[in-house]
């Protein structure tokens, strides 16, 4: 193992070995501080990004937050901990949670973006950095559009998916409309939008926290575990556990003097 170059002194560099992926990332588990994110020689920068929304590009899980102004927030919360985890069905444990939402009127979604629902660090400058370089952003979240849209447009995000809850008179219906954005759902529209593109897989970078994102993950060229659940750790090509998310393109080969952070 060599120093290849630095990409920010004393901040991100390039180690050049000749071991495998997997070798590598066991060879330097447990650095402290340090996010190791491995990849072959040759172009890494990414012409696509894929990312899950709750407690990924946001620090939240916004149906938790929701369940706060019902006063059921550590039932439901306790639910979507369990989904994250893949110990329950992704389909049928959110419309568990969306149940217990009915009667909830549909203000206070708008209260709860306002008071509760945040961007995680570095996510802004990540998404906005790509889409300056030419990268097509999505946002894809197993959470709701009324959600999706204002962080998509805060953060950056060209396109977003995202579940549609449904409303009478002005209240949460406990229903959502359509299909589910569910962890096939957002696999296949990591792999429609690549094939619109025209995009290998190794132009793609996926990001996410949890179970319902590990097919999307792993169909990337660059999967990443963003502060995640075991079973997407194991899955996935590399894990950020220590940095924001504009570390992402260090990982590019991007050095900060060509990030944007307006």
């Amino acid at each position: 193992m060599r120093l290849g170059r630095w990409i920010d002194q004393g901040s991100a560099a390039d180690l050049v070995g000749d071991l495998s992926r997997a070798a590598l990332r066991t060879a330097f588990e447990g650095w402290e501080g340090v996010d190791i994110i491995v990849h072959p020689p040759g172009p890494r920068e990414k012409s696509l990004l894929v990312a899950d929304m709750d407690s990924t590009m946001i620090g939240q899980e916004c149906i938790d937050e929701l369940a706060a102004y019902a006063g059921i927030k550590p039932h439901v919360a306790a639910i979507t901990e369990r989904a994250m985890r893949g110990e329950l069905d992704f389909a049928d444990a959110l419309r568990e949670r969306v149940a217990l939402l009915a009667g909830l009127d549909e203000g206070v979604i708008t209260t709860c973006l306002a008071e509760r629902v945040c961007p995680n660090p570095g996510a802004r400058t990540l998404v906005r950095t790509m889409r300056r370089r030419g990268a097509m952003t999505l946002l894809v979240s197993g959470g709701f559009t009324a959600f999706a849209g204002p962080v998509a447009q805060q953060i950056g995000f060209e396109r977003f998916e995202a579940n549609v809850l449904a409303t009478s008179a002005g209240k949460l219906d406990g229903t959502v409309e359509g299909r589910i954005v569910d962890a096939a759902y957002k696999k296949a529209a990591l792999e429609t939008t690549r094939a619109e593109l025209g995009l290998s897989a190794d132009a793609v970078m996926a990001i996410g926290d949890g179970a319902n994102d590990l097919p999307m993950v792993k169909a990337a060229g660059l999967g990443i575990a963003y502060r995640a659940k075991p079973v997407l750790v194991e899955a996935a090509d590399a894990r950020l556990d220590h940095h924001g998310l504009d570390a992402l393109l260090w990982a590019q080969g991007i050095a900060r003097a060509e990030w944007v952070t307006d």
